[in-house]
């Protein structure tokens, strides 16, 4: 039986939402993220919700997931790729 507390990290690699690209969190430009989370979010036939709030979910997800094992500066990558995704959506 899994542990409870990977549940997590479960959701991030087998989300029936999004088909994420390998490692999408841990790149280094805000832009790339932005376009590759619009992508999967365009491309998915089983999100429930629009792609702008399909790939915004996701990203804030990861946010809230990592809590305090986040570094700040992989915080401000993820948090500035949070603004590209409004630029990319007109949001």
């Amino acid at each position: 039986m899994p542990k409870k507390k990977n549940w997590s990290n479960r959701v991030t690699k087998e989300s029936i939402a999004l088909d994420l690209e390998e490692g999408v969190f841990t790149w280094n430009n805000p832009q790339k993220i932005a376009q590759s989370l619009k992508s999967s979010a365009q491309a998915s036939v089983r999100k429930k919700a629009g792609p702008f709030q399909s790939a915004m979910s996701m990203l804030n997800f990861y946010i809230n997931r990592a809590g305090k094992n986040l570094k700040p500066e992989r915080k401000k990558i993820l948090e500035q790729a949070k603004v590209e995704l409004r630029k990319i959506f007109k949001k």
